[in-house]
């Protein structure tokens, strides 16, 4: 998978457990963006490396893995869970390598995603039909929930082996096989994923691997045998990609982005409501779909909370995301520096005031990094483009309000509805909030919690669906209704029964 080329990792694509290069031959290069230098070199996939991909995985379906009894695939999949978790810390360092983020984060996502095969495993062989009781005795009327075949996932480059697991993994316990495309940013991680599916005993073919840009992706969601598509990305990203896979009627997944609020209520316990809040922004560099980029914090205790948010911001050391000491490394891309600066710059115009951050800046030894301060803004209009467009990086824009209905007008003001949090010690007001709020997810008094058996997308321009729990299995089924005339009685054509 993985060779050393002018000391340059260089991956080709992975198709029926087979290293295969593009078929034009072409190469893209990615970054280190702690240092800004080249890392390694990918296969850029056109669509006839993604033609032979879907071909690969629709042999799969239609044979070996069609064939295993359902119990036999959730145990693979539990076998796959366990050699990640053996592998997390290469798999980990892969990561922090191309996208920046602290390397215990990225293991701890390579570590914790064989609970979520585990899980699924378990359910591969929970996937019952159900018998219809008729006015007829004499028919048979049962349901057949069956796989819906070739599933496209395209996943980001923040959280690369999690978000593949969490869309893979229900799409494999329902029996479909799998096309991954990888960020290009990212795409090193996927590989050893699909190498260590194979060590598991999941046949060839039944993950396959192919990277590249948009080329890459327009080929998987256009493919007419490709019957679902899984995106993770964000909400312009994902409106395209509906509209192209809907217009030959097959189904997406889609978890898109956020402007998730983190609402502070005056009874708060303060300490604990300042903590959520750095990690609901800070704590990934704000490189996270559910960051809680909106901080509304009561106006009874506002200044409390600001002093303690700029007091702290200014102790989170950046550096080497491989270093343990490292709090927040850099931005992944240097474009995703130059629209921190951007998005930065047009609040300040619009009227924001920065109190802490607001610019790119420098590591001892890292000259080259793609490091942005991590950023406290206040006295922000509800308009201010900040507000309601997602930054992806580590900005927080800080609010105070003064009672429960203009926060929830405040906090339900964006097209985004992905995740809030809400800090209070008032059991009435949590619940409330937590019904008045629109987001797919909402946490009271902690953040940035997830679990393989709770449900997790959005609402509004947030996604379509839901991965994670049991119902995220449903969406890569599809339901067949079998009839049964058990009687040898002969049926008139022309005599109506009722």
């Amino acid at each position: 998978m993985q060779t050393q080329q002018s000391q340059l990792a260089s991956f080709t694509n992975f198709i029926a457990g087979q290293q295969i290069p593009s078929q034009s031959g072409r190469t893209f290069t990615s970054i280190n963006p702690a240092n800004g230098q080249e890392w390694g070199t990918f296969a850029e996939s056109g669509s006839e490396d993604v033609n032979a991909a879907v071909q690969a995985a629709r042999e799969a379906l239609e044979g070996p893995w069609g064939k295993l009894s359902a119990t036999r695939r959730g145990r693979l999949l539990m076998a796959w869970g366990d050699k990640i978790a053996g592998q997390a810390d290469a798999i980990a360092r892969m990561e922090s390598a191309q996208n920046g983020k602290l390397l215990a984060e990225m293991k701890a996502q390579a570590t914790v995603v064989k609970e979520w095969l585990y899980y699924f495993g378990g359910l591969a062989d929970k996937i019952e039909g159900r018998v219809i009781p008729l006015e007829r005795a004499s028919v048979l009327n049962y349901t057949l929930r069956e796989p819906l075949g070739v599933v496209g996932v395209i996943v980001p480059w923040n959280s690369p082996t999690f978000l593949t697991i969490m869309s893979c993994a229900p799409a494999l316990a329902a029996g479909n096989t799998i096309v991954l495309k990888p960020s290009e940013v990212t795409s090193a991680s996927a590989f050893e994923l699909a190498r260590l599916a194979g060590e598991a005993g999941i046949p060839p073919g039944v993950i396959n691997v192919v990277t590249g840009a948009r080329e890459a992706g327009a080929a998987l969601v256009d493919h007419e045998d490709v019957a679902k598509i899984c995106f993770t990305g964000s909400d312009a990203a994902g409106r395209h990609i509906a509209s192209r896979a809907g217009a030959r009627l097959a189904s997406c997944t889609l978890e898109l982005g956020g402007k998730s609020p983190n609402i502070v209520f005056g009874d708060a316990l303060i300490d604990n409501a300042v903590v959520g809040l750095l990690a609901g922004i800070f704590a990934a560099a704000g490189q996270t779909c559910i960051a809680g980029s909106r901080a509304y914090v009561h106006d009874s205790i506002y200044e409390q909370v600001l002093d303690r948010l700029v007091q702290r911001v200014k102790q989170i050391r950046l550096g080497d995301p491989l270093a343990a000491d490292t709090q927040m490394g850099p931005a992944a891309t240097a474009a995703q520096l130059q629209k921190n600066e951007t998005m930065v710059a047009s609040a300040l115009q619009a009227g924001a005031e920065a109190l802490h951050g607001g610019r790119r800046t420098s590591v001892a030894g890292l000259e080259g990094g793609y490091f942005f301060e991590p950023t406290i803004l206040h006295r922000l209009s509800a308009n201010n483009p900040i507000m309601q467009e997602e930054v992806f990086g580590p900005v927080l824009a800080v609010t105070p309000f003064h009672d429960d209905d203009e926060v929830v007008a405040l906090a339900n003001s964006t097209k985004f509805g992905l995740a809030a949090g809400v800090w209070t010690q008032n059991l009435s007001r949590a619940h409330s909030m937590a019904k008045r709020l629109q987001a797919g997810t909402v946490w009271v008094n902690t953040y940035r919690a997830l679990a393989f058996n709770s449900p997790f997308g959005g609402y509004k321009d947030s996604g379509i669906g839901r991965v994670n729990g049991m119902e995220s299995v449903d969406q890569f089924l599809q339901t067949k209704s079998v009839w049964c005339e058990t009687s040898d009685e002969i049926q008139d054509p022309f005599v109506m029964k009722v």
